[in-house]
């Protein structure tokens, strides 16, 4: 049977796990349960009245791949070797914060840009949670007050996802790590999808961040298990969706496909075009920038757009003074890669590229092979 959640029932993702909530400000990490489909619709009085609610105020919503950012204390249950002082990367205490410092300096310059403060950011492979908390405690994001939300996942290197979200602008209420399974590979070690939900300004909001299974083996010969996770993915959305249509759901992630690759317009159903009413479908606006060409990482030579963030129905088509998804204010898009040009290298063969901490084993002092993407929300 079903548990309820001790939060509003706008929020009945609580509803649909087999355990009471996990809530940001408890330690630990339970352990994870799966969702499951809503059963119940919510009470009434609990919907959003639009109406009473704050004006929607900017603010960008962002996801960075930080690229191996491990602390240095080598961990026996995973394969964080290369990342020790003794490794063959040569890790030190000095480097790792070197690199939390220059991932605060990402998200601080990515904020300042205009549109609005990044109230909520997903990373990717951060080792742990004192690591995010630390680029959440520098000096350039102080006034910030970012808020971090973090699990352990099953990945055989150690590396998880991990939420930041400043406190002036979203109410945590609970967060719950989803584990992905692949059909037929049940031993297989990836990471959670990460869950947080709460208020953004008042409004209810569902935040998802992954990092879904890699391309190791092949493209083709790997895509079931990133299919899987997008319909892992696909079933979160449809529990909530199914429990209160009111929210507003953000999912955000290193997919390790394309827009156009099956996981994300068949298993995820995120569509390049406004989805229709009532479809449940959601919108995905980095299509656009991958189709010009745009991408966030270098593979061989090539371009992919790996990094998106795609959002629900009501955010794509906002009904007037609802939060909605916003144009950028330098391109027009709505969906935009931050690209500094520090973030890429200068010179050499591979200029133009993303500035990595390391070129193979040796240490260039760069940010990360991935550039960071975000949306604006107005």
């Amino acid at each position: 049977m079903p548990v309820r959640f001790a939060v509003p029932a706008l929020f009945v993702a609580g509803l649909l796990l087999a355990r009471p909530a996990h809530t940001a400000a408890q330690e630990g990490r339970p352990p994870a349960a799966r969702l499951r489909p809503a059963t119940e619709r919510p009470a009434p009085g609990h919907a959003l009245d639009t109406a009473s609610a704050p004006a929607p105020r900017p603010c960008k919503i962002a996801f960075y791949n930080v690229e191996n950012l491990f602390d240095t204390t080598d961990d026996p249950a995973t394969r964080d070797d290369a990342f020790t002082p003794r490794g063959r990367r040569r890790w030190s205490e000095e480097r790792c914060a070197a690199k939390c410092a220059r991932i605060a300096r990402v998200l601080a310059d990515l904020s300042a840009r205009g549109g609005g403060e990044a109230a909520v950011v997903g990373l990717a492979e951060v080792e742990t949670r004192a690591l995010a908390e630390r680029i959440a405690a520098d000096t350039s994001l102080r006034g910030a007050g970012y808020a971090v939300v973090h699990e352990e996942s099953a990945d055989e290197r150690g590396i998880d996802v991990a939420l930041l979200y400043r406190r002036d602008r979203f109410t945590a209420e609970g967060h719950r790590a989803v584990p992905v399974v692949v059909p037929g590979e049940p031993r297989l070690a990836t990471r959670d999808i990460l869950t947080l939900w709460g208020r953004l300004d008042g409004r209810p909001f569902f935040f998802l961040a992954a990092h879904w299974p890699s391309r190791r083996g092949g493209a083709e010969a790997s895509a079931h298990r990133r299919r899987a996770a997008g319909a892992e993915m696909r079933r979160i959305v449809d529990s909530v969706q199914q429990a209160d249509p009111t929210v507003c759901i953000v999912a955000m992630g290193d997919f390790n496909d394309d827009p156009v690759d099956a996981s994300l317009t068949e298993c995820l159903r995120a569509r390049a075009t406004l989805p229709a009413p009532g479809s449940g479908d959601l919108y995905n606006p980095f299509c656009t920038l991958y189709r010009a060409g745009r991408g966030t990482l270098v593979y061989r030579g090539e371009w992919n757009l790996f990094d998106q963030i795609v959002v629900c129905e009501r955010l794509a088509a906002a009904p007037a003074g609802a939060p909605r998804l916003a144009a950028d204010p330098q391109t027009g898009a709505h969906a935009a890669i931050f690209r500094p040009d520090y973030l890429l290298l200068r010179t050499g063969p591979d200029r133009g590229t993303p500035f990595r901490t390391y070129s193979g084993n040796r240490y260039t002092g760069g940010y990360s092979d991935h550039l960071p993407v975000y949306i604006r929300l107005e």
